[in-house]
């Protein structure tokens, strides 16, 4: 039980008894790292404050969307004159028409998309959209996701996925029968080979390929342009549907997402976090000749009842139209590079082993001599001396993710001086973990 006057000691104590495990979604639980969750009081900028009123330079922004700062003063005016006007209709409305359409000025690759509420919704009803139209809908059974890839936590996609699967060591979920997850057919990463074997095995039966183009959820790895383009190859060939889970980089590491920078357009791209920007909105969408098979105009059924959500859309909306601004993406980029430039500077001055990477305003660090290109890779980092240094930042007032496997986030607020601030508290960090290592 809590002691004293630590009052994120007092609320975890608290949030136990009627929450499992106390928080509403695993890694916030810091059961990777070890130690108390900060329960947060408020945001502005690169910074939030916890319920000690301590503050902190946040580098995972609500895990992504918070990519122009928290409440940042448009955002929240948008937000405000939403309210004023009703908070849910359960029906159409002009703002979610003009969502679907700066949706798809800004990626080619989508015709027409449908606005839902969750990353994992998206993803789930795009994989039952995929079902339903390759093959020209002849029920195909087959899907194919990568190993450390994280789509949500639908039943048939939580086999070897990352995220807080990673976290807690379990390749996949309990409650999910085998019988659910008998079609997926789980590949390694960045392994071209294993995939052109999969379609001479099962490709008329394929029914799509999920993947992140730029995984977050093993931490940052990024695909290599052959992989990608030797899915795009093969799914042509077979029929069968590609589906980039752009949920975390759509947005975020480019105005046209992953998928700009790859130039390989996909069948259908799953879209979240940047475009709610911060309140529960997410997408799917992607060539019309597939958007067709949806209901109400095909028979692949989805609905949900605060889909395109007034309120959020004004949010998400009001974020779309900011980083649209000139240079935005430079200047994003730029300063992750420099946080990315300076972590590795100081690790090298401590001679820790660490490496680090970044794509727009994502990023990843790693306790390992070279940058990850698989799941297997991922899992030889060392995590221990993550965890050291999680804390020693923490303790520091700087905010990483409670996790080895996850990706971080630089917002448009991160300013030379709060990266500064940063690597300042880096170099003590990084002679914590230096001090604390076996020799």
């Amino acid at each position: 039980m809590s002691t004293g006057n630590d009052r994120n000691q007092q609320l975890f104590d608290r949030a136990q008894r009627s929450i499992p495990g106390g928080v509403n979604s695993p890694v916030r639980a810091f059961r990777s790292v070890g130690g108390t969750p900060r329960f947060i009081e408020r945001a502005l900028g690169p910074h939030f404050w916890d319920a000690n009123g301590a503050r902190y330079i946040d580098y995972i922004g609500s895990w992504g969307p918070m990519i122009v700062g928290h409440t940042h003063p448009d955002v929240v005016a948008a937000m405000h004159a939403a309210i004023a006007r009703g908070l849910s209709y359960g029906a159409p409305t002009a703002g979610e028409v003009e969502m679907a359409e700066e949706i798809i000025r800004l990626v080619p690759s989508i015709e027409q998309v449908r606005l839902v509420s969750s990353g994992t919704e998206a993803a789930m009803s795009a994989l039952r959209l995929a079902r339903g139209a390759a093959g020209d809908g002849k029920g195909r059974r087959k899907i194919i996701k990568f190993e450390g890839c994280y789509h949500g936590h639908a039943d048939s996609l939580l086999v070897k996925a990352g995220s807080g699967l990673l976290t807690f060591g379990n390749p996949s979920s309990a409650g999910v029968p085998a019988e659910i997850t008998q079609h997926t057919l789980v590949l390694d990463y960045n392994d071209c080979e294993q995939l052109e074997d999969a379609f001479k095995t099962h490709g008329d039966d394929i029914a799509c390929v999920m993947v992140e183009v730029i995984a977050g959820n093993m931490n940052l790895v990024r695909a290599t342009p052959e992989f990608i383009q030797t899915m795009r190859k093969l799914c042509t060939k077979h029929g069968a549907i590609l589906v980039f889970d752009e949920v975390m980089t759509g947005f975020r590491v480019a105005l046209g997402g992953a998928q700009s920078l790859y130039g390989v357009q996909p069948d259908l791209t799953v879209l979240g976090k940047v475009i709610g920007g911060g309140m529960p909105v997410a997408a799917f969408g992607g060539r019309r000749e597939v958007m067709k098979h949806l209901a109400p105009l095909g028979g692949v059924y989805q609905a949900g009842t605060l889909s395109g959500n007034p309120v959020a859309v004004s949010c998400g909306l009001a974020t779309l139209k900011l980083i649209q601004a000139p240079g935005f993406y430079e200047r994003l980029s730029a300063q992750t590079g420099k946080l990315i430039d300076g972590l590795v500077a100081a690790a090298q001055i401590h001679d820790v082993p660490f490496c680090g990477d970044f794509v727009g305003g994502m990023f990843g660090i790693y306790f390992a001599t070279n940058v990850p290109q698989s799941y297997a890779q991922i899992m030889a980092t060392d995590k221990e001396r993550f965890n050291r240094f999680f804390h020693a930042m923490l303790d520091r007032g700087v905010y990483l993710a409670p996790s080895a496997y996850e990706a971080g986030f630089v917002s448009a607020a991160h300013d030379d001086e709060v990266i500064s601030q940063t690597l300042a508290t880096a170099g003590k960090a990084f002679a914590a973990v230096a001090a604390a290592s076996p020799r």
